[in-house]
């Protein structure tokens, strides 16, 4: 009977020690932590991507039908935001805090680059003007690329604070930043509705801009936060 005891005492401390057990630890339960942390994490990017890849084709309709360079520069961010996604995935897959770090890094540089393309779009439409077409339509582009921005951002929100990611969740924020700044191709449409073309180039101008920002802010975020050291925090 004594000798049972310390063995019922020795089975506990095992488990509550696999229960512990971080993403590089081991676990002799039913699912080791770090594999369920993997599906999540490539669960909530691949739904982010069906999100704003969806946003993206709806816009780019619009666009061949408008010619907006306020909605070409929305419209580029837009796809970039949603390729980003793929190896922030590849890093939930290989369980890698590592891989979260340089997918992160790749976010900042595909941010920056979607800046870049849409700065000089819009100095070409400055130099070339360009007459707008079909503004209804343009204008439900923006509130769909700022439908489709601010779902994703609460999809990688949620499992960036669930799954303490600190990646995913600087990726959140940026999506819902973007999402408001989608609605500035809906202003762009009404300007130029209200007889004011050279307000679709400045807008697309002031959208870079922000685009700009983002990637300051987004790079400050990596640079400080290390990826994992969230979920380190519960770990022996």
């Amino acid at each position: 009977m004594s000798e049972g005891l310390p063995r019922a005492a020795a089975r506990r401390k095992h488990a509550h020690g696999d229960h512990d057990a971080g993403p590089h630890g081991h676990s002799h339960g039913l699912v080791d932590p770090s594999i369920v942390r993997s599906r999540e994490g490539v669960s909530a990017v691949s739904l982010s991507l069906a999100l704003l890849g969806a946003a993206a084709l709806v816009q780019v309709v619009i666009f061949v039908l408008s010619g907006s360079v306020a909605l070409l520069a929305d419209l580029i961010h837009n796809f970039g935001d949603a390729l980003t996604a793929v190896p922030l995935g590849i890093a939930f897959f290989l369980r890698s805090f590592r891989g979260e770090k340089i997918a992160g890094l790749a976010v900042v540089l595909a941010i920056f680059v979607s800046a870049l393309v849409a700065l000089y779009e819009t100095i070409q439409r400055l130099i070339h003007p360009h007459e707008l077409s079909h503004l209804w339509v343009l204008a439900v582009a923006g509130v769909v690329g700022f439908v489709g921005n601010e779902l994703a951002a609460q999809v990688r929100l949620r499992a960036g604070k669930r799954l303490s990611s600190p990646a995913l969740i600087a990726d959140g924020n940026h999506a819902r930043v973007d999402g408001f700044v989608s609605l500035g191709v809906v202003g762009s449409a009404a300007v130029v509705a209200l007889g004011a073309p050279i307000g679709d180039p400045i807008i697309g101008l002031a959208i870079t801009m922000v685009i700009l920002k983002i990637t300051w802010d987004s790079w400050r975020t990596l640079s400080n936060v290390e990826p994992g050291e969230l979920v380190e925090l519960h770990e022996h």
